[in-house]
């Protein structure tokens, strides 16, 4: 058969086939060059409006608000070097304090309690450290979330929603914590998303995407190390990395062995420099608080001895313990405390209205107690004695002269313990003041050395230990911890040592030899702090919050208020009460954003699953079409092509389209949600990681805990608002977006006065300038 060519006619269009091949990337190019100028264009706006409504009014007012009498002090503490506790790492705290020592502050300033005037103190700089990394916030926001769907609308959309919200402005501008958290975990989640943007670009192991992999482990490092509640932005960023590890695992163009670099390279630069970095921080704030503090006592016997000025430090006495020493007993445990008496008894129907025995956390001539035989009266002078394990002693408070005492009344928190008390006068007591000294794992004979023997003290007629069993009492108990008597002598909070010991008749040591190491002390710290977090429980008569109050504005506030106990009393489901009747600051979210948020958090819920089920079905039916195609595949297969026949060929223009042949249509590939969806998905895990897990938190909650959330919910919201708006006409997308740009400005003008400062009546007055923003009656500004 001959061939049968074809010819095509001659090509109308003009211009080479190269020419025509350069206009489409020119094209693209010039596109890509508009997206870069609008980029940074509003990029630049929200620096602009960011940092104009950060930093207005930033110094005012200009005394003590909410919890700057807290971290104020901490960052004094770190300038003149004094050791303190606190439950949380000490990153933010050592950034406070350098941000005030560098900006002219010199740590003498009290920061006693809300509402105190700074006078000439300089504070400013501290408050502008902290507002900064505040206001750094919202423009890595932007660039967040443009990255994530190459939108400007949902970009700038999230960016607004993050700007004018006075909530955040309010916790913005002053010494506090929460600024610098935010600050680092937004960098994370930045760092984050510019790393799997460089890894999509092909730019794996350029210095680009190293920059980024060690920036963001930088910034893990710091976010937990202000506060525990980083590990939520930590299994965030882990989540993800896993996510896309995974994806290059399946990827069978990619050998394995690019998945081991991938691993190897993001286990060094999110997992080891991270860690390295936390030590680094905890090894920097343990040189620099070498002084001792008020916050000694909550640490061991030990610890303290590393602490100049300490009682322990370099410490020279007596080794041995002896009848008629003067000691102090610590409770061994974590965090334990002195054991303490005072002139105070235990109140009416609280077991025997006899002296309060409690332990105490600071160092106090209270926690003196002398050692004597439990048969005598008293020591005598010139004779020495030493204790050893399984003697029978008594126990006297050395300021009040009564006696160590238990008996089988409940005790005041531990019904199920025996109650101990302070007993008798002078010194003489009854039966019930005897107590058997137990080394944990001594012999006979073996005697107690300070410092390092581990004591039990068994009641001789009760046969119980002496515990302290960590529950706070109540204010008549002036909230130190109790101590009780447990009938199981085994309970692991009935060990104590010996702390301070002096006699006369015995020769003093030194006890440089039993101060820890470095990494001893870390760990101790970290086991102070966690038991601390547990340890925070309301207290009488303060207000909290629980997690379902907080996105909704429910029943929460923190208003500045000099006249706390007056305001108190007066209103009810207030918020937490600080400094300034005059001039008045409200922590509240601003009801349009909030409530808008949670909007849409459900619209992606309904959004997402709707996109499920519909990708689902899709998947079904390329699945049927497949095998319907491959059923007739086999009924009727091509006819066999003769050997003398010639294929026919048709020679066409290539700048031209040409007709396609008939082919029966291939199954479609199953689709992937798109991008957006994919962004929303990902930060709605970011909201659910630090927002759910207060719900099973035993500790006392706070209304400021939820703005972590917060940002991840308003990022969310930008991008589901562009979403839903992207079917329809531009002009229309663009007046809505206008709509809610607007309505987000008018809210913000009209609630401002909660962030820069209210005056004038309450806004539970009709003739406040406020009263018509009181839309709960809950909200008290």
């Amino acid at each position: 058969m001959a061939a049968s060519v074809v010819k095509a006619s001659k090509c109308s269009r003009r211009g080479s086939t190269k020419e025509l091949a350069k206009n489409p990337a020119k094209n693209a190019s010039d596109s890509s060059n508009k997206a870069n100028w609008n980029w940074g264009l509003l990029l630049a706006t929200v620096f602009l409006i960011t940092f104009a409504t950060r930093f207005y009014k930033v110094t005012e007012p200009d005394h003590i608000c909410w919890d700057e009498t807290h971290f104020g002090k901490m960052g004094s503490w770190y300038i003149n070097r004094t050791f303190f506790f606190d439950v949380h790492p000490p990153l933010g705290k050592m950034l406070i304090g350098l941000s005030g020592y560098l900006t002219g502050y010199n740590g003498k300033f009290a920061f006693e309690k809300p509402g105190d005037k700074y006078n000439e103190t300089r504070y400013q700089g501290m408050r502008y450290f902290c507002t900064t990394l505040g206001a750094l916030i919202m423009p890595m926001g932007f660039d967040t979330v443009y990255d994530l769907t190459r939108s400007h609308e949902a970009a700038i959309l999230s960016a607004a929603y993050l700007v004018f919200d006075v909530g955040l402005l309010t916790l913005n501008q002053y010494i506090l914590l929460d600024p610098i958290l935010l600050f680092f975990m937004m960098a994370s989640i930045w760092g984050m998303v510019k790393i799997s943007k460089a890894t999509a670009d092909g730019a794996s192991y350029g210095l680009r995407w190293w920059a980024w992999l060690f920036f963001t482990g930088t910034m893990l490092a710091c976010t937990i190390s202000v506060k525990f509640v980083g590990l939520f932005v930590v299994l965030l960023v882990g989540l993800h990395t896993a996510t896309e590890l995974w994806l290059i695992l399946g990827d069978l163009e990619k050998p394995i062995w690019e998945t081991a670099k991938q691993v190897a390279c993001r286990a060094v630069t999110l997992i080891i420099w991270p860690v390295f970095l936390y030590t680094v921080f905890f090894y920097i704030h343990l040189s620099v608080l070498n002084r001792s503090g008020n916050g000694d006592g909550f640490y061991s016997s030990a610890f303290q001895s590393r602490l100049i000025g300490n009682s322990l430090y370099n410490a020279s006495m007596p080794r041995d313990v002896a009848y008629g020493s003067v000691v102090t007993i610590k409770n061994h445990k974590t965090g334990g405390g002195y054991l303490h008496s005072h002139f105070h008894l235990y109140p009416k129907g609280v077991g025997a209205r006899q002296q309060q025995i409690t332990t105490y956390t600071h160092k106090d001539e209270n926690n003196k107690f002398v050692i004597k035989p439990h048969n005598k009266q008293k020591v005598p002078k010139d004779k020495l004695q030493l204790l050893k394990h399984g003697d029978l002693i008594r126990l006297e408070h050395l300021m009040t002269k009564r006696n160590l005492h238990s008996h089988a009344e409940p005790s005041a928190m531990t019904k199920k313990h025996h109650q101990v008390t302070g007993y008798g006068e002078n010194g003489i007591g009854d039966v019930n003041d005897v107590w058997r000294v137990m080394v944990v794992g001594g012999k006979i004979n073996e005697t107690v050395h300070t410092v390092t023997s581990r004591l039990r003290f068994i009641h001789m007629v009760q046969n119980c230990a002496l515990t302290s069993s960590g529950k706070q009492l109540p204010k008549w108990g002036f909230e130190q911890q109790e101590v009780s008597c447990n009938p199981n002598i085994r309970d692991k909070n009935s060990q104590w040592n010996i702390e301070d010991n002096e006699h006369k008749l015995l020769p003093s040591v030194s006890f440089s030899i039993y101060a820890p190491g470095f990494f001893a002390r870390f760990l101790e710290s970290h086991a102070v702090m966690l038991q601390g977090n547990a340890g925070l429980k309301p207290k009488e008569g303060e207000v909290t919050s629980r997690p379902w109050q907080w996105p909704i504005n429910y029943k929460v506030g923190i208003v500045l208020s000099l006249l706390r106990p007056i305001v108190f009393s007066l209103l009810a489901f207030q918020g937490q009460y600080f400094s300034g009747s005059q001039y008045r600051i409200y922590l509240l979210g601003n009801p349009v954003i909030w409530w808008s948020n949670l909007i849409f958090l459900g619209l992606f819920v309904v959004v997402f699953m709707y996109n499920a089920v519909v990708q689902q079905r899709r998947d079904g039916l390329a699945e049927a079409q497949a095998l319907v195609l491959a059923q007739e595949s086999r009924r009727s297969p091509c006819p066999a092509q003769s050997e003398d026949s010639e294929p026919s060929t048709t020679d066409v223009c290539s700048c031209c389209p040409t007709p396609p042949s008939p082919q029966k249509p291939e199954p479609e590939a199953p689709r992937q949600p798109s991008r957006s969806l994919q962004a929303a998905a990902w930060l709605f895990v970011g909201w659910v990681l630090h927002y759910l897990p207060f719900w099973a938190m035993g500790r006392v909650l706070y209304f400021h805990h939820y703005f972590p959330a917060l940002i991840f919910n308003s990022m969310l919201t930008g991008i589901i608002f562009n979403y839903i708006i992207r079917p329809l006409p531009k002009w229309i997308q663009h007046v809505l977006l206008g709509g809610v740009l607007s309505v987000l400005v008018y809210s913000f003008a009209v609630f401002s006065p909660l962030a820069y400062g209210m005056t004038g009546p309450m806004a539970n007055e009709p003739n406040s300038t406020m009263h018509k923003l009181k839309w709960l009656p809950t909200w008290e500004f």
